[in-house]
């Protein structure tokens, strides 16, 4: 994939999350390189809000987690940063209020405008931060064009289920 030198040491990170209040949330981030082989992997241990929590954050709190509190955590402790995340989970996207890399949320594909077609997926990116489109524009378009980005994110779903199941043993 000679770009120019551009696209041959891109790093992607591939952040998702499972669970939900009573079991706990857990995410996950695998940084590949372009060619989707693993460079690093982390994830988290569950985060359960309590009822108090609950109440008091209301329809914010998830986002909060998700966003704020784990995916954040995960970026700051992986050693290989990546240049872009893609999610699955529209409530990571808060997260772009606390790094400097673009996030993409994987989307139904439609006909907006707003959205980004990247390989065999569409995304959108935070809509505080509508330059992100631009930001990530002809670069990943070139070097992932025929790319399924929906695969990494079944593998960190995967290995987060396999890791809940070896805790819970």
């Amino acid at each position: 994939m000679a770009n120019g030198g551009t696209t041959d040491k891109m790093k992607l990170g591939f952040l998702t999350a499972i669970g939900g209040p009573e079991k706990g949330y857990v995410a996950g981030l695998l940084v590949t390189n372009q060619f989707g082989r693993p460079l690093e992997f982390q994830c988290t241990t569950p985060v359960r809000p309590n009822r108090t929590q609950q109440i008091l954050y209301g329809p914010t709190l998830v986002p909060f987690i998700m966003g704020e509190l784990i995916a954040r955590t995960l970026i700051e402790k992986v050693a290989v940063k990546p240049e872009l995340i893609l999610t699955d989970r529209p409530e990571i996207l808060d997260l772009r209020h606390h790094v400097s890399m673009p996030i993409l949320c994987m989307i139904e594909p439609t006909d907006d405008d707003e959205t980004l077609r990247i390989g065999k997926q569409t995304f959108r990116v935070h809509e505080s931060f509508p330059s992100d489109h631009q930001t990530i524009g002809t670069r990943a378009e070139a070097l992932l064009s025929k790319a399924d980005l929906a695969e990494p994110l079944v593998r960190v779903r995967t290995a987060l289920e396999e890791t809940i199941m070896s805790r819970a043993a």
